[in-house]
């Protein structure tokens, strides 16, 4: 490799000599081949921490850990979609495109402010996982599922659907069932981390709860201008249930485990990435936190399942169709060419032809989507229709006694929830629609009609 080659991956010209020296050592004892050196080298301008006591290259990582030769990098640009999005969003996503591992970068028109990569953001980086652009609520995501219940119930039987929530999932910080409930989930191997294995019993106590925050479940009504070959169904009504909840307690203690590990490992030079703070995948922590990561993937999808069994049953219903996606999660990808780590943090995957779900608030209409696949949004869209003030301005401002009389006014139940989840919290879910049609296309409208949430104000980050 030349100097204009070593230049290219990041590195400084004062650490050329030594790099060169090492690679044309390395390549003649045979140890390794030109391309396999490149990608490494790579890895190691990325975390140089990981690699300190490389056999090889430890000299050139240590050289790259210290603040007077670490190579100055400037930011990745970013593409946004959205105009009320606020300063401290944005400065919070400039923040995560100077990670050094960065490579592409998207903001959703649901953006707000996070911990680390605010939420709406999306970023991709190489060889790289962010446990908090991931975020806390590891796989928070959406399900709704189409039930073969008559319209009509919207109007006389309201109290058994009302019922059928009450009984089929539990709602608070630490809620649970008083029985264990039953799905293939907890068969998996919950043993590939000591955070895992430590609060197995607690997932399995937590199964088919929502918790809190702006985690709901809702019955709603389902419209369907035309008929659509991915849901199966003819244009028309349908009765539809509706749930936003994620891994619960043990998505949190993995994030928040594995974020502190991150940060303790971060160069004295890259200190103030803080909550940005990495993992390289070719670390042991780095594979821990990922496998960590999907195992609560598959346990916040179960959560929803046995929701939606609970629900349906005590209804009476037979679900006909549905639809389902996180929308807190990382992904391996292939981008620009190059497989990436996709951090999607309060953004839905939106590649062509995947469907999704995108809501508004407990007072506005929720859509089922179909993404267009936008390579410069890193196939991804928005969450939801995104915060527009703080929870304490939310207590302050509004009484929820009073929103809930409006809501009613306007045929929606809320059996229960908090002033901080009222829908003038929000911003308007039909705008932040209007500014990502190049993102996906809308399939169907759902309008909730009996909506609960968790009572308390307890802070949440979806």
């Amino acid at each position: 490799m030349n100097a204009r080659q070593l230049r290219e991956l990041g590195l400084p010209d004062s650490l050329i000599p030594l790099a060169t020296s090492t690679v044309r050592d390395v390549i003649a004892s045979g140890a390794k081949r030109g391309r396999e050196v490149k990608e490494l080298l790579r890895q190691i301008v990325a975390q140089p921490a990981s690699y300190v006591d490389d056999a090889h290259f430890g000299s050139l990582a240590k050289e790259l850990t210290d603040p007077k030769t670490a190579p100055a990098r400037k930011p990745i640009s970013y593409q946004t979609w959205g105009s009320q999005i606020d300063r401290e969003a944005h400065g919070q996503m400039r923040n995560a495109c100077a990670v050094p591992s960065a490579v592409a970068g998207a903001l959703m028109p649901d953006a707000h402010v996070g911990y680390g990569l605010p939420i709406g953001g999306v970023l991709a980086t190489e060889g790289t996982v962010i446990p908090y652009a991931v975020g806390v609520d590891i796989a928070c995501r959406m399900k709704l599922s189409v039930l073969d219940l008559p319209v009509s119930h919207f109007v006389d039987k309201r109290e058994p659907l009302t019922r059928a929530i009450e009984r089929g999932t539990r709602f608070g910080i630490g809620s649970a069932f008083e029985r264990k409930q039953m799905h293939a989930v907890m068969d998996q191997d919950w043993t590939i981390t000591r955070i895992t294995r430590e609060n197995k019993d607690k997932a399995w106590k937590q199964l088919g709860s929502s918790g809190s925050g702006n985690h709901f479940v809702e019955f709603g009504l389902l419209t369907l201008p035309t008929r659509d070959e991915s849901l199966g169904l003819d244009a028309g009504e349908y009765v539809a249930l509706l749930s936003h909840s994620g891994s619960r307690g043990t998505g949190a203690s993995v994030c928040s485990t594995y974020s502190a590990i991150a940060q303790r490992q971060l160069p004295t030079a890259l200190k103030d990435f803080g909550q940005l703070a990495w993992l390289s995948l070719d670390s042991t922590e780095g594979q821990e936190y990922w496998q960590a990561m999907n195992l609560m993937g598959d346990y916040a999808a179960a959560n929803h399942e046995v929701i939606h069994r609970n629900v349906a049953k005590e209804s009476g219903a037979r679900i006909m169709a549905g639809v389902e996606n996180h929308h807190n999660f990382a992904w391996k990808e292939v981008h620009h060419g190059r497989e990436l780590v996709v951090h999607r943090k309060g953004a839905t995957p939106a590649a062509a032809g995947v469907m999704g779900i995108i809501p508004g608030s407990m007072g506005s209409p929720a859509f089922v989507v179909r993404g267009k696949g936008n390579p410069a949004s890193l196939e991804s869209a928005s969450h939801g229709a995104g915060r527009c003030m703080s929870r304490t301005q939310a207590k302050n401002q509004f009484r929820f006694s009073a929103i809930r009389q409006d809501l009613a006014a306007r045929g929606i139940d809320v059996i229960s929830a908090g002033s901080d989840e009222v829908p003038g919290v929000y911003k308007k879910i039909e705008e932040v629609m209007a500014e990502q049609t190049e993102l996906v296309e809308t399939v169907a409208r759902f309008d909730p009609k009996i909506v609960k949430m968790c009572g308390d104000d307890s802070r949440a980050e979806d």
